[in-house]
């Protein structure tokens, strides 16, 4: 009786391990650093470390029903392209921030910051460059 009870613990062990650890490793993983290519300023390197404080809804937000989702989280050119497709009604510039760049995603998110001092890109330089291909 006892090494069946000894045999079970370690079957029931060996299950929690294999479960834990095919949850971590199921975990989505982002990308280091992508270059958010398209605009005519120049791409945009964008560091996923860099903005790893956020909420990675921010950006990836739900998908809507006209255009399910792929993947939990996909990237915003998988939807948003330089010029609007149906079923699609924003364009990637729109995504980002408007055609003035004075506020969006990444502009508001940039003001906020800078506002509590923190040192962050504010000028279309600063993120748009060309060598960014």
């Amino acid at each position: 009786m006892k090494n069946t009870n000894k045999m079970i613990a370690v079957v029931v062990c060996a299950l929690v391990v294999l479960v834990c650890g095919s949850m971590l490793f199921a975990q989505e993983k982002a990308p280091g650093t992508v270059i958010l290519k398209g605009a005519a300023m120049g791409g945009v390197k964008f560091d996923h470390k860099a903005h790893a404080t956020n909420k990675c809804a921010i950006c990836h937000h739900a998908s809507k029903p006209e255009r399910p989702a792929k993947a939990k989280f996909e990237a915003c050119a998988d939807c948003h392209t330089k010029t609007v497709a149906a079923p699609m009604k924003t364009k990637a510039q729109a995504a980002f921030h408007n055609p003035a760049a004075q506020a969006g995603v990444c502009i508001d998110c940039h003001k906020a910051e800078n506002a509590k001092g923190k040192k962050v890109p504010m000028k279309c330089t600063d993120c748009h460059k060309k060598e960014n291909v």
